[in-house]
């Protein structure tokens, strides 16, 4: 699933192509589910007209801003990704939604598993203001964190995945961010002492920054796998310590890296480094 990262080179992308400003003059759905809160033909017909005022991310939605009042939020999921394609061009078995911009181009969104969404609001803080604190805003301080976590009997794992919590991580950067913080995922939050909580601050922010600078995360060569709008994979796997590394040595002390499951979510970590709360 797209985290933070890979969303935000979607973001990033899209204002480089200079869509703001542009109208979108007709849209398009395919597979009906992609749009949630209304109807496929009420959506056709809403956002038909309506111009693009910005785009920006909000944990891991895609937000574009339009006029009217109106906001188009996108949640790519497991496997959504946009393509931007000229007008004309045969339209893609799973390419499911797709906006004409302009004249001559198409958004279209690319959602292999068919998870992705579109929502089409008039109310769209209802649905971000849920989402936590972003962690890479000057706001998310180390005090912050360390005020978040007291009172917290959660597992770290689950914890670090919740989107009411903290925006935008999602499996592989948490693995990496308790990998860099030698914290094992299954650690009760409130466990933390005030040298782990500034380790995982700290953690947490050069994960995603790394994240960020190679243009997010794409693994191996599946169908599914994150592609930005330019059609590019992230230079990111390279990077990672402990996801998907299993059988390998870990970088910083040599163990072998093992995967266990928390919470129902794979995790990647190393025993040594990171070792067990139920240790004898």
């Amino acid at each position: 699933m797209p985290e933070l990262p890979e969303v935000q080179t979607v973001v990033d992308n899209l204002n480089a192509l200079g869509i703001a400003g542009s109208t979108i003059t007709r849209a398009s759905v395919h597979w009906p589910k992609t749009v949630a809160g209304m109807s496929p033909a009420r959506f056709r017909n809403q956002i038909k007209g309506l111009v693009i005022r910005e785009c920006s991310r909000r944990g891991k939605y895609i937000v574009v801003r339009l006029s009217e009042g109106w906001t188009l939020l996108i949640h790519l999921r497991m496997t959504g990704r946009l393509n931007w394609a000229a007008r004309g061009t045969k339209r893609g078995k799973h390419e499911h939604v797709v906006l004409q911009v302009g004249q001559a181009k198409e958004l279209r969104f690319h959602d292999t598993r068919k998870f992705g969404r579109f929502t089409l609001t008039q109310a769209a803080q209802t649905i971000l203001g849920k989402i936590g604190p972003e962690p890479l805003e000057r706001s998310f301080t180390r005090k912050r964190l360390h005020h978040m976590l007291q009172g917290k009997q959660r597992q770290m794992k689950p914890l670090l995945l919740d989107q009411a919590f903290i925006a935008g991580l999602g499996n592989i950067y948490v693995d990496e961010a308790l990998w860099e913080a030698s914290i094992h995922p299954q650690r009760i939050s409130s466990s933390l002492i005030e040298k782990e909580i500034a380790a995982l601050h700290k953690a947490i922010q050069l994960v995603l920054r790394q994240g960020l600078k190679n243009m997010g995360t794409s693994l191996g060569t599946g169908k599914g796998n994150f592609y930005s709008v330019a059609g590019r994979k992230g230079r990111n796997a390279d990077e990672l310590k402990v996801f998907r590394r299993i059988g390998e040595a870990c970088p910083r002390c040599g163990a072998v890296i093992e995967r266990l499951t928390v919470a129902q979510r794979g995790s990647h970590i190393c025993p040594a480094c990171q070792p067990s709360p139920n240790a004898v």
